[in-house]
């Protein structure tokens, strides 16, 4: 005769079982695999969310032009050069 725990055991181990075979892969067809009625008419998903929503791209504000001042008169341009181990970068001199 069999007692309440070792029928417990053994339903235990029927039901990882079952679960076991339902979790196995199936064929990998291309198509999708859902809900089916049973004569080849699937169901497809159907996704409920919400409708998107329009958000304006922020306001950009470019920085004012930079004011070119012309050197003074016998002013010469350097260009950039090394100094002494040191990058010194092109200016008026």
């Amino acid at each position: 005769m069999l007692t309440f725990k070792r029928l417990a055991a053994i339903g235990a181990v029927a039901g990882l079982a079952a679960l076991g075979v339902a979790a196995m892969p199936g064929q990998a067809n291309a198509g999708w695999r859902g809900p089916g009625i049973g004569i080849g008419i699937w169901v497809p998903p159907i996704v409920v969310a919400p409708p998107p929503v329009y958000v304006p791209p922020p306001a950009y504000y470019a920085p004012p032009p930079v004011a070119y001042y012309a050197p003074a008169p016998g002013h010469v341009w350097v260009p950039a050069h090394w100094e002494g181990g040191y990058w010194v970068p092109g200016h008026w001199a």
